[in-house]
């Protein structure tokens, strides 16, 4: 592999997040490092990039796994900055949490330890709201970058238990290095926003399943929201900027519910209306539903509940206001349908 004082490694490539990371470097100039499971896979990301306007030219590719040492230092050498984006996200929680916890754990543990040996100037690592506002008894309050999700307090899931237990390590081995402002950690929250394939991964599926009459009363839930072309802008932003060395920040537009959401889509997508849920489930409903259906039962505790965010932090970093909640929904939806995901 050639060096060069430019080149980026975007673990995670193949993603949704980690493709409009790898778009955005591209367009700025970079060269674009990118890392997958499986070498495979890289014809079909080449594609979807070219398709989306990259210069795939300065693109390449190596095969890594979170699980494995194999690959890490080759893949870091030469790279100026490093852009940690993989980490395992699904919808259905496994029965064993540590199918979620040990990956992320020790995939940050070697990005983090061979990017810091090899002197690269900055590492981004992609962290999540789910790292600061899960297990507290109070939600009355706005969540900041101070907080952190609490494994003493409320029960907390197995992929919010993942981002925390990874990003403390992360912050662990800088200090451990003596390299804390070589580190930055970008803690979004939901993220929607435009697709660049047809994989709605599991970003998408939550509208995929409101627009194809999969939802039809809402739970009481709701997220804070960002826009995927904000984070990969602020994970741009805090690869160069100097201020961002040694910082989490929390990237969110707003929170929305569900039934908010649906109510965006029916406006816009009136063709889609009859599809979306009117109206909200009582608490007990959902409960009842969960003991049936995994993907609602790992969602339970999020009933009636709203953890609200501080995202000025992030918009200080764009430099500009975030895409609304709206938008993120809307872009999300309209890629669906562009990519024959859902039908009227």
């Amino acid at each position: 592999m050639s060096t060069a004082p430019d080149r980026v490694l975007v673990t995670g490539i193949s993603g949704f997040l980690g493709g409009h990371v790898a778009l955005q470097l591209l367009s700025a100039g970079y060269t674009v490092r990118g890392s997958v499971r499986n070498l495979a896979r890289a014809d079909k990301v080449k594609a979807t990039l070219a398709a989306n306007g990259a210069d795939i030219s300065r693109l390449e590719f190596v095969a890594l796994d979170l699980l494995s040492d194999k690959g890490w230092e080759e893949a870091v050498a030469g790279c100026r900055y490093v852009q940690h984006v993989a980490s395992p996200f699904v919808i259905d929680m496994p029965k064993d949490r540590n199918e979620l916890i040990i990956p992320a754990v020790e995939g940050t543990r070697r990005a983090v330890t061979t990017s810091l040996a090899a002197g690269v100037e900055r590492i981004v690592l992609t962290s999540s709201i789910a790292a600061i506002v899960y297990g507290h008894f109070d939600y009355s309050k706005t969540f900041t970058a101070a907080d952190w999700t609490r494994l003493d307090g409320r029960p907390v899931p197995a992929y919010q238990e993942s981002k925390l237990r990874a990003e403390q390590e992360a912050w662990r081995l800088a200090d451990g290095f003596g390299a804390r402002s070589k580190l930055a950690v970008i803690n979004p929250g939901a993220i929607l926003g435009p697709l660049l394939d047809d994989d709605p991964g599991t970003s998408g599926a939550l509208i995929q399943r409101l627009l194809d009459g999969s939802v039809p009363a809402a739970p009481r839930i709701a997220f804070s929201i960002v826009d995927v072309r904000d984070v990969a802008a602020a994970h741009l932003a805090a690869m160069t900027k100097p201020e961002a060395g040694g910082q989490r920040v929390i990237l969110s537009d707003n929170e929305m519910s569900i039934i908010e959401i649906a109510n965006v889509l029916r406006t816009a997508l009136p063709t889609y209306a009859k599809k979306l849920p009117r109206f909200e489930l009582p608490d007990w409903i959902v409960r009842l539903a969960a003991m049936f259906d995994p993907q609602i039962r790992g969602n339970t505790g999020e009933l009636g509940n709203i953890r609200r965010v501080d995202g000025n932090p992030g918009r200080a970093l764009l430099g500009r206001p975030t895409i609304t909640a709206s938008d993120a929904a809307l872009a999300t939806a309209q890629s669906l349908i562009a990519h024959g995901l859902v039908k009227p």
